[in-house]
């Protein structure tokens, strides 16, 4: 039987963990050579968490003890919802709480009546691009990557991510 995960609106006190789900996910970057480092990169502070907590565009995975074992940071950006960070337990991966999560988001996103989500990430890594793909998220080419999403990706460039391995991508809501 599957331990119970119920997504939740996540709370200042799940900031101080966020960090710690966050590195345990990084973990599966290990299965790529080339990216391996991202394995032992920064995380996302917990005050940084705790800020976007307070946006109200975040959610947790919690187990059945009420403990996150996923989440998805968010914030609102103009009309659009954009994904700062999705990221499950390495050790929870593969069981449908990134999907869930995500779902939890666009319908949020909709409620809210925002025409777009955004995000960042790698083009190639399955469970990026590829996994964005399955919800009908896009990626963006050429003047499609506004001013915003290309400052993002020229800093992401800055800390060590292959530029030609990263993308903006983009769910239409309506």
């Amino acid at each position: 039987m599957k331990p119970m995960i119920t997504i939740r609106p996540a709370r200042a006190g799940d900031a101080d963990v966020l960090p710690d789900i966050e590195q345990s996910a990084g973990l599966a970057f290990r299965a790529i050579p080339e990216l391996a480092w991202l394995a032992d990169g920064d995380n996302v502070s917990a005050e940084r968490q705790r800020a976007l907590i307070a946006e109200g565009a975040c959610w947790v995975a919690a187990d059945d003890q009420d403990r996150p074992v996923g989440f998805l940071s968010a914030g609102l950006e103009g009309f659009a919802l954009h994904i700062w960070e999705l990221d499950v337990r390495l050790d929870r991966q593969g069981s449908g709480i990134g999907s869930a999560l995500l779902e939890r988001a666009i319908k949020d996103a909709r409620r809210r009546g925002l025409a777009v989500l955004m995000l960042t990430t790698f083009r190639d890594v399955a469970w990026n691009a590829p996994f964005y793909r399955k919800f009908g998220f896009r990626i963006l080419e050429g003047a499609e990557v506004d001013e915003r999403l290309s400052g993002l990706l020229s800093s992401e460039a800055e800390h060590g991510m292959p530029l030609d391995r990263r993308c903006a991508m983009k769910l239409d809501l309506g």
